[in-house]
């Protein structure tokens, strides 16, 4: 069922967020040198790699690391990176993830492949099962701003209470947060 579902609010927002799309990859075509997505190499279920896409916000030859670790991450934004995050638009390619089933709407963020600890602790808690999500609970309860470990135990939660009615209050809540732009660092 909930695949089906994703399947059919990709279709949905794929025709209704297709203007969008369309600017966006003109705004970093125009305003960069690059390609318009950056395909990143991304932690799914049963800790598999996965290639997910998301518009290029950093110049080309950034380190692929998490941004928080980077010493100076607004070196690297684009001249539209920082408005394609805050405002959420470089996570629309994921509509692609979640099509092919890489991705769901609700589960926890992807870890990059690099996030051993995250992984680790992930896995230990059964939480490499879950198919990762474009927005998660812990997605909404910190996004940027939590600790490791604070995130593990959101993501943790949310393997116990998912449910379909779990995973609408958390697509709900994250458009609130998109639209007020909570708890984006870069």
């Amino acid at each position: 069922m909930k695949r089906f579902l994703d399947l059919v609010l990709t279709l949905v927002a794929g025709v209704i967020l297709f203007v969008p799309i369309i600017i966006a990859c003109l705004m970093v075509r125009l305003t960069s040198h690059g390609p318009i997505l950056y395909w990143s190499d991304r932690v799914g279920r049963d800790n598999k790699l996965f290639k997910m896409p998301k518009f290029r916000s950093m110049q080309v030859g950034t380190p692929a690391v998490a941004t928080h670790l980077l010493s100076n991450p607004d070196v690297y934004l684009t001249p539209i990176g920082s408005f394609l995050r805050k405002s959420s638009l470089d996570e629309l390619p994921q509509l692609w993830s979640i099509f092919v089933g890489d991705m769901s709407f609700v589960g926890p963020r992807p870890a990059l492949f690099n996030q051993h600890d995250l992984i680790e602790l992930r896995t230990q808690a059964g939480i490499h099962q879950l198919v990762p999500g474009l927005t998660g609970w812990a997605q909404i309860n910190g996004r940027d701003e939590l600790p490791i470990p604070a995130k593990v135990a959101l993501d943790a939660e949310y393997l116990k209470r998912q449910s379909f009615w779990f995973d609408l209050k958390i697509i709900l809540l994250t458009a609130i947060k998109v639209i007020k732009r909570d708890n984006i660092v870069h």
